[in-house]
């Protein structure tokens, strides 16, 4: 057996483009979804604080990349979106995983994840080895862009139907409301001792609006019984003999730009903020697996 992954607090998890980690490995129209998590992130988590065989849960799954990176290191994944279109999606990503071979099994699920419990099968009830996530926190850091001939436009940058309760579309405090009740679900299907990793960024709305959303999400999984283990950083960009390379998108070099002429003194974004918890159990710390 291989050694356990160390736990880090800086995860170089985009040494190589996103793009790059995705291809041939997901459905090419999975770069329709607005806010895909990294694949090394999701694989770095799952090798971490999982072993061969255990259950990893996304109650936001998007387009599947967590259950995907579950299937290839041989773990068994459940994701929940309550949206039908990303959930085609990975459910086109889950076989094109099967048909590579991938040693794991994954389902998805069609539904409102704010209603888990009501989804998840009974058999997940206290199963559930690792909730590995990232709540959809704002069209404004997500899409593509485009550049043409009279500017720039964005595209894929909708979540999805707003008049069907996806949280991207609820408001602030909607979204944490929605995100408790997801998280006192999953407090629920997690086995004793089981790991929660959330991965957020800050927000900024306006020059002189800037959230704390790591804190908040912190404080709402806190709130359901969930202990703080760790505060990592995924690196959402490349480290290049100590130096950072950006992987911005070129709306992303334009915004900040346009903040810096305006007297705003932002830089680009380098980093999601990884939040790592666990239910509560006998031993004092979470302990990465022997994969």
């Amino acid at each position: 057996m291989s050694e356990p992954l160390p736990i880090t607090s800086v995860w170089l998890t985009c040494q190589q483009p996103s793009r790059d980690q995705r291809r041939g490995r997901y459905v090419p129209e999975s770069s329709t979804h607005p806010g895909k998590m990294l694949p090394h992130l999701a694989a770095h988590a799952i090798a971490a604080y999982t072993a061969p065989g255990d259950l990893v849960l996304d109650p936001m799954c998007g387009s599947g990349t967590t259950l995907v990176e579950a299937m290839h290191l041989g773990r068994r994944a459940l994701g929940v979106d309550i949206e039908p279109r990303f959930t085609a999606l990975a459910a086109a990503n889950i076989a094109l995983a099967a048909s590579q071979c991938a040693p794991g099994t994954a389902e998805v699920i069609t539904g409102d994840a704010t209603g888990l419990l009501e989804l998840a099968p009974a058999s997940a009830v206290g199963e559930v080895g690792l909730v590995l996530t990232s709540p959809p926190y704002g069209r404004s850091t997500h899409g593509l862009v485009r550049a043409t001939g009279t500017g720039v436009t964005k595209r894929a940058h909708v979540y999805g139907d707003r008049r069907r309760g996806n949280l991207a579309y609820v408001g602030w405090s909607g979204l944490l409301d929605g995100f408790a009740a997801i998280m006192a679900a999953s407090y629920q299907l997690l086995r004793p001792g089981g790991t929660v990793v959330i991965t957020c960024r800050p927000v900024r709305r306006r020059p002189d609006d800037f959230i704390d959303l790591p804190g908040e999400f912190l404080a709402v999984a806190q709130s359901v019984g969930l202990i703080p283990v760790q505060r990592c950083a995924a690196m959402l960009a490349a480290v290049r003999d100590g130096q950072i390379v950006h992987r911005a998108s070129m709306f992303g070099l334009m915004a900040v730009r346009k903040s810096r002429a305006e007297g705003v003194p932002v830089h680009l974004v380098a980093h999601e903020d990884v939040l790592v918890l666990r239910r509560g159990h006998q031993n004092s710390r979470v302990t990465p697996a022997t994969a």
